[in-house]
């Protein structure tokens, strides 16, 4: 009648990352109906992300051969959340239509995405986020020659420098803004987590340096160079692209919309990854970024305690134990120094999307301040990358999601009006 199809699940995953394809497998052997749903064209998530010139790790290969496996999982691709029209029940979003989603069980699996500070010049053409140019060129983004800079924080900016080099692109320097004490004990303490050190080796490079950030990015009409600050050393590199990423910010959206608490920066959970709204499940990086590691050993747990397999869910507590201890060291090490609060100038855009500077932010008290008298978080992102910045650099506490979670057709909302209970 409105246009909108109704479907029904026993078990639904949202994210077919490595914790939705991990709580997936676990959950099929009830024998329950799991409905995976992701906004990728193929199951992986950003970490396993697929493309045109992609290289799939074998443990992505391996996840996806077990989901085909049961054929009591349905995994629907390029499909997104757009509310929550009633009790368990979403209402989803393709490429055909939209979708009215029951469910008994939900499982929340929604990633995380890269963190973003403002600074000089970084809305250039040639400025993405570390884990952006990964995507790109995984997605075919020619780089073959040109000259990389790579800057933040985190073990993903040698991750992205290695998929860069391997495209072809001519990395010139890796900038990584924690001390070189904070990482040195962090690659000594990965002896717990040997696996972890092999990959560490692997991606090591030469032009990686420590206490190191961006100042600025210059050009006119795109990229032409970069000033870094190593330690108390002012340096300028001409350059082609700059990829700056500061980490990584839970995805939680979806999760404050059904009403689960947060436990610091991601949705809290229990020993059975169970949030605090009954029925409702959360596992991988939306409580809290860790590694793909920690992601499978949660969506486990969590597709386990789905259908009341209670025990079996805690014979993996060990194992999320070690990877929580592993996370708990990247946050530690990897932890955003103050100063990086200084790297925007008055002058400098925290929102892309309205055109709003930090100078028409500075006397704000709020996020709701900011969004009323100077559109900050009207754009097309919704705030999701200057709400990200804006919480660093002053404090806020980000915005309250409301639906659509999404830029979503006109005929969706209008059928979903129709039906007589859309939310306001």
């Amino acid at each position: 009648m409105s246009g909108i199809a109704f479907d029904a699940c026993d078990v639904l995953v949202v994210g077919a990352g490595p914790a939705g394809m991990a709580a997936a497998v676990a959950a099929a052997p009830s024998g329950a109906s799991v409905v995976v749903i992701d906004d990728n064209p193929v199951p992986g998530g950003q970490i396993w992300r697929d493309g045109p010139v992609a290289s799939l790790p074998s443990a992505a290969r391996r996840w996806r051969e077990a989901l085909a496996r049961h054929a009591n999982i349905r995994v629907r691709s390029g499909t997104r959340v757009v509310a929550a029209p009633s009790s368990r029940e979403l209402l989803l979003e393709d490429a055909e239509g939209a979708t009215r989603m029951r469910w008994h069980k939900l499982i929340l699996c929604t990633g995380a995405r890269e963190l973003l500070l403002p600074f000089p010049g970084w809305t250039l053409p040639g400025v993405t986020g570390a884990g952006g140019l990964q995507a790109l060129i995984k997605a075919g983004l020619p780089v073959e020659g040109e000259r990389t800079v790579i800057a933040g924080s985190g073990p993903l900016l040698l991750a992205a420098a290695a998929t860069a080099k391997a495209a072809g692109a001519q990395v010139l320097r890796i900038a990584e803004q924690a001390s070189f004490a904070s990482v040195a004990a962090f690659g000594i303490g990965l002896v717990r987590w040997p696996g972890k050190a092999v990959q560490a080796l692997t991606l090591a490079d030469v032009r990686y340096r420590t206490a190191s950030r961006v100042l600025a990015a210059q050009g006119t009409t795109q990229v032409e160079s970069v000033r870094l600050l190593q330690g108390r050393r002012e340096v300028e590199l001409a350059c082609d692209r700059i990829a700056c990423g500061f980490g990584l910010t839970p995805n939680t959206q979806l999760g404050q919309l059904l009403g689960c608490a947060l436990a610091g920066p991601g949705i809290a959970v229990d020993a059975l990854q169970a949030t605090s709204v009954d029925g409702i499940y959360a596992a991988g990086e939306c409580t809290g970024f860790g590694g793909s590691e920690r992601a499978l050993v949660q969506g486990t747990i969590a597709g386990h305690a789905a259908v009341g397999e209670a025990a079996k869910a805690r014979t993996h507590d060990g194992e999320r134990a070690r990877w929580n201890a592993f996370a708990a060291q990247l946050h530690r090490r990897f932890a955003l120094a103050d100063h990086l609060k200084a790297l925007p100038r008055p002058d400098t855009l925290v929102c892309r999307c309205e055109d709003v500077p930090l100078s028409a932010l500075s006397a704000c008290t709020g996020w709701t301040d900011a969004k009323l008298h100077r559109r900050c978080g009207m754009g097309a992102c919704q705030g999701r990358v200057c709400g990200d910045a804006a919480q660093f650099l002053f404090g806020w506490t980000p915005p309250a999601p409301r639906p659509p979670l999404v830029p979503v057709r006109i005929a969706t909302l209008a059928g979903l009006a129709a039906s007589g209970d859309a939310r306001q």
